[in-house]
C-alpha cells in the first residue's frame, strides 16, 4: 500500500516529481505517481483528494506550474500533510508557482519546497513519515552521513589540487 501520493497536473513536471519518487525510492518509502489536472478534470481530481486517505496515503506530494491550484486544492480534500512544488515557469519563473501554492488561507496549510525542489519534497515526505517509523529514521540518519561524506570528499579534493584543477576536473 502506498504512502505517499505523488501527483502533478502535468507530464511536463515529471522532470522535477521523478526527483522525489528517486528520493522516496532510496529511502523505501512506497508511493503512487499521477497526472491529474485540476482545472481539466475536476472530478477526477476531486475523487483522487477524496479518496487519498483510504488508500493508505499518509502524505501527498504535490506539483503544479504557473495557476498551481492542484496542491492547495489537495490541502482543502485531503486531512493529512501536503507537500507543494512549485514549478518554474517560462513566464514568471516560477514565482507565481510559488506564491499560488505558499500562500494559502488559514486554515489549509501547504508544506511548500524551493522551485523546482522535488528531491526536497521527497525527503520532506519521508522525513514526516519517519515521526513513526524508527528504521525509515534509521535510513534518513544513513542518508545525511552519505551527504557529508560527499562534501567532505570534495573539500579533500579542493585541498588536494587546487580551485583550478578542481574546476578543471569537475
Amino acid at each position: 500500500m502506498p504512502q505517499v501520493g505523488i501527483v502533478m497536473g502535468s507530464d511536463s513536471d515529471m522532470p522535477v516529481m521523478a526527483k522525489a519518487a528517486e528520493i522516496l525510492d532510496k529511502l523505501g518509502v512506497t508511493y503512487e505517481m499521477t497526472i491529474i489536472s485540476a482545472h481539466r478534470e475536476p472530478d477526477v481530481f476531486f475523487e483522487y483528494a477524496k479518496s487519498a486517505e483510504a488508500k493508505g496515503f499518509k502524505v501527498i506530494i504535490a506539483g503544479a506550474g504557473m495557476a498551481a491550484h492542484l496542491p492547495g486544492m489537495c490541502a482543502a480534500i485531503f486531512p493529512l500533510p501536503v507537500i507543494g512544488i512549485p514549478m518554474h515557469t517560462t513566464s514568471l519563473g516560477g514565482r507565481d508557482s510559488l506564491y499560488s501554492i505558499v500562500q494559502m488561507p488559514s486554515g489549509i496549510p501547504v508544506a511548500t519546497v524551493a522551485i523546482n525542489g522535488g528531491a526536497n519534497a521527497g525527503l520532506l515526505a519521508a522525513k514526516i513519515l519517519a515521526t513513526s517509523d524508527a528504521a525509515l529514521l534509521d535510513r534518513l540518519k544513513a542518508y545525511s552521513a552519505e551527504l557529508k561524506e560527499q562534501v567532505e570528499a570534495k573539500d579533500a579534493k579542493l585541498k588536494a589540487e587546487g580551485y583550478q584543477a578542481y574546476l578543471a576536473n569537475k
